[in-house]
């Protein structure tokens, strides 16, 4: 296959390149989420993204909630940003860090003056970034103008063996050509940390890796628990064949493909800053938060192999599913955009499926809707690490 040199994107102020074009209406809080879905309401063609913190919480926990929703509004799916919340402090913040990319953004706090007025502002000021965005026509666009973010979700032997090493060939055969590249779920290379720790481009990263790593096994011990049956592996996991933490392991890494290595590591849903390549970012391996800690990191288009059949979205960044499990691909077929199911029936080999699945992936760089989307999947979880005052 002679992949494209480019794909039709969004250009943004700030020389990123989106492949959506949102105007989001963006809660600071939990208790702002009401009006912000009212103003959703009011005005088409507006996403709220509700979200259940963002209240009384401090230190890292707090520092990781505003990059995740700063994160959010500074990505370049998104063309403008409505932020709402309770105090005008915070508001502000958000308000501040997202106006650097350059796009517009404005923020409305509810404190003095009640849902009513608030939504009634916020959304004459919706009605007109949305008349503004819809204006935006796509470019084209370098392919390294792309960044992809990977996780996998219900795997089971079919993604070990055939989905994440599809995923894998697509990384070897993109990296050269300049894209941003970004993969994660720490708990979920337990038992092949050793192995991945060798796959750094240096040993800064390596070993940056392994301390996040290890930071995390700490975390499991310091809890006082070495049992996490049903969790890392899932049920679903042991259902699909999987028996053990390790085999699925070395079966996630396979997305990562043969020859790549990653130049960095990333705390969760931290921008890269190291220039195109491949990234780890310490994510949790819970389908909604790993993917929203990624799109908060700037990543605009992700590929999810799934084995007995995940079914998450995101607000913001398009999902694109793919699976090697022809049971899910004939079951689940409205949630799959990619089936590579043959290459475990020996009728399509690996650098075959790589092809198809960077077509799909230039596909919905370019426009078309993936699965999620069409079915309304918007899970957007942001990851808490520990309870608020």
């Amino acid at each position: 296959m002679k992949i494209p040199k480019s794909f039709l994107g969004y250009k943004r102020e700030n020389g990123r390149v989106g492949v959506r074009n949102h105007v989001i209406i963006l809660p600071v809080d939990d208790i702002s989420n009401a009006c912000a879905e009212a103003v959703g309401k009011n005005i088409a063609g507006t996403l709220a993204i509700p979200h259940a913190y963002g209240r009384l919480q401090f230190g890292a926990d707090l520092e990781l909630f505003f990059r995740t929703i700063i994160g959010t509004g500074k990505n370049p799916n998104v063309a403008a940003v409505i932020v709402i919340g309770i105090e005008p402090k915070w508001t502000k913040r958000v308000v501040d860090a997202i106006a650097k990319t350059g796009k517009p953004v404005e923020g409305f706090s509810i404190e003095g003056q009640g849902d009513i007025t608030t939504t009634m502002k916020a959304s004459k000021k919706a009605q007109e970034y949305v008349q503004w965005a819809s204006e935006k026509q796509r470019e084209e666009c370098p392919l390294g103008d792309l960044w992809i973010s990977v996780k996998c979700g219900e795997s089971d032997t079919t993604s070990g063996l055939a989905s994440n090493p599809t995923v894998g060939n697509l990384m070897d055969k993109l990296e050269p050509l300049g894209v941003h590249l970004c993969f994660g779920e720490t708990s979920e290379l337990t038992g092949a940390e050793k192995v991945c720790a060798a796959r750094g481009k240096n040993n800064e990263a390596s070993e940056k890796f392994m301390k996040t790593w290890s930071d995390y096994n700490d975390f499991i011990l310091k809890e006082a628990t070495d049992d996490l049956s049903e969790s890392q592996p899932t049920a679903g996991n042991i259902a699909g064949g999987l028996t053990t933490i390790e085999e699925k392991a070395f079966g996630n890494l396979q997305k990562i493909g043969k020859k790549v290595k990653y130049i960095d590591v990333l705390g969760p849903a931290e921008e890269p800053k190291k220039g195109k390549g491949l990234y780890f970012m310490d994510t949790s391996s819970a389908a909604a938060e790993c993917v929203t800690l990624q799109a908060a990191g700037g990543f605009t288009v992700h590929l999810f192999p799934t084995g007995q059949g995940n079914i998450i979205g995101n607000p913001i960044e398009p999902v694109i599913k793919l699976t090697a499990n022809p049971l899910t691909a004939k079951n689940m077929k409205e949630h799959i955009d990619v089936d590579v199911s043959n290459i475990l029936q020996r009728k399509m080999n690996l650098d075959q499926a790589g092809d198809i699945l960077i077509d799909s992936t230039i596909k919905t760089a370019n426009g078309r809707w993936t699965c999620a989307e069409a079915l309304g999947h918007r899970e957007f979880s942001i990851t808490k690490l520990y309870r608020s005052a």
